[in-house]
């Protein structure tokens, strides 16, 4: 079927209004970032002031709470690749008893949203001296990630072709080399996928390093930020400044992966 002119044309204005619609949030954010901190600012400074960005950053202390956010995004982002990997496989490739029960069980990860657990989880830490630590902020998210990332593994392996794992079961290899050099490569538009998208859910995390971390020895940039919006709350220019620095990571990430992510989100990992 031949799409008309009128058609077409009328399709491009649909997707440049959604385009205008949502980056103007994103060009106010920039524009208020680059202006003048102060009316003195304005008098001696150029049109675009960069030097915003060194005052958010050192006077906000967004270095060491990004540094937090980098090692505890490392840890999870680390953690639930591998076990969602290998979850999938189980659970993708074979079938066993139990196997369905155990498939839902993981996805009772994603339906209980943290806010009804994290009480109680906090004070099950707290008995286990895991509050206020690292791995006291990334093991509940780690838990979150593998619930998705399993429910997202085992679907794509379910699809997988079975004649390439046939055929490297008949040539003698393990479930270890099937899974690790037959299907993986294969597979990683899909594990880039999940790769992102449990770094970009692990960096704008809010409540669990809020919780976890009661004495704010381990703030990380979304908690820095809102202590920054605490201290500058008629600070816009240094705040928005502070927020392009906090959103920065993720848009690098994601502009180096975004060829795997696009390819990975069109093929569907999702086949069920």
């Amino acid at each position: 079927m031949r799409v008309s002119t009128g058609e077409r044309l009328g399709n491009y204005v649909i997707l440049i209004g959604f385009a205008l619609f949502a980056l103007a949030p994103i060009a106010t954010i920039l524009t208020t970032a680059l202006g003048p901190e102060t009316p003195q600012d304005a008098e001696t400074g150029g049109p675009v002031h960069w030097e915003n960005f060194a005052r958010a950053w050192e006077q906000g202390k967004f270095g060491e709470y990004m540094t937090n956010s980098v090692l505890v995004a490392a840890i999870v982002v680390t953690s639930a690749a591998l076990l969602s990997i290998m979850a999938g496989y189980a659970l993708g490739a074979f079938v066993f008893p139990g196997s369905q029960v155990l498939f839902y069980v993981f996805l009772l990860g994603i339906m209980v949203p943290a806010e009804a657990i994290i009480v109680p989880l906090f004070f099950d830490f707290q008995a286990l001296g895991l509050t206020n630590t690292l791995w006291g902020i990334a093991l509940p998210q780690i838990a979150q990630s593998v619930a998705f990332g399993t429910f997202w593994m085992r679907a794509y392996f379910r699809g997988a072709n079975r004649s390439i794992i046939e055929a490297a079961r008949l040539d003698g290899a393990g479930h270890h080399r099937v899974l690790w050099q037959v299907l993986l490569p294969v597979a990683r538009p899909a594990v880039v996928t999940l790769v992102l998208l449990t770094f970009m859910w692990t960096w704008n995390e809010f409540l669990i390093p809020l919780v976890m971390s009661p004495n704010a020895q381990l703030r990380t940039a979304p908690l820095g930020l809102a202590l920054f919006q605490g201290q500058y709350t008629q600070g816009t220019v240094l705040l928005a400044a502070g927020a392009v620095l906090v959103a920065l990571p993720m848009v690098i990430l994601y502009l180096f992966l975004q060829r795997h992510f696009i390819r990975g989100m069109l093929e569907g990992a999702v086949k069920d």
